[in-house]
């Protein structure tokens, strides 16, 4: 049960965290969050813990729990690593994909597609997710496969207000059409490359990225 409440609770910390609603430095009172969610502190421990894995709150022995200062340049970083992981997935899966492998990529990709026109947020970025995730598994390294996912985690609460610029969805659904079209036909230095531009922020979508960002952000990396 605990374990389930605590999955509820961490997107809504990770929003208000990512927004700006909860400043960095802010403690995070584990009696207070537990009254105001209407809980146990059990749950709120864990959703503070897998806060703190994602980067975005520190734990400090026997003075409990802060929100973490996260600068730009800590979050290009992260992108920049990510692009480059993430390339090397796409390029290992062309080589190494397998046939029922190619068919779940085909099909989470279609379903990406359907949504291109939409303004299902949410519903894409979960797709998204999934799709990338089969990306990571088709490289068939399981060391590489543990680091991506680890970095993505970081990073989703960004990811996910990426997808809400305008118009990022229907730019993503294209840019993944053609990365696992590199995938399919076998062409690894196709895929990487398609595939670090999807994930690297810059040129006009490091603007649209920043717009996303609450004002404490562009402070912080002054």
């Amino acid at each position: 049960m605990g374990s389930s409440r605590a999955s509820e609770l961490v997107p809504v910390l990770e929003q208000e965290i990512v927004t700006g609603a909860l400043k960095p430095g802010t403690r995070l009172d584990e009696t207070l969050l537990a009254e105001r969610f209407g809980v146990s502190r059990t749950p709120i421990r864990e959703a503070l813990t897998r806060l703190a894995a994602a980067g975005l709150v520190e734990i400090r022995p026997r003075r409990g729990a802060i929100v973490a200062t996260i600068t730009i340049r800590d979050l290009m970083n992260m992108f920049e690593v990510m692009a480059n992981l993430e390339g090397v997935c796409a390029r290992l899966a062309a080589r190494r994909i397998t046939p029922e492998e190619k068919e779940e990529l085909i099909a989470v990709q279609e379903a990406c597609a359907a949504l291109s026109e939409t303004d299902r947020f949410d519903d894409y970025y979960q797709l998204n997710v999934v799709l990338h995730n089969l990306i990571y598994k088709a490289s068939h390294n399981h060391y590489l496969e543990k680091q991506t996912r680890d970095l993505r985690a970081r990073l989703a609460p960004h990811r996910r207000l990426q997808v809400r610029i305008p118009g990022r969805i229907k730019t993503s659904s294209d840019e993944h059409g053609g990365l696992v079209a590199a995938i399919l036909a076998g062409d690894a230095d196709l895929a990487e490359k398609l595939t670090r531009d999807h994930v690297t922020i810059q040129g006009e979508r490091f603007t649209d990225f920043l717009s996303t960002l609450p004002p404490h952000y562009v402070q912080a990396s002054a």
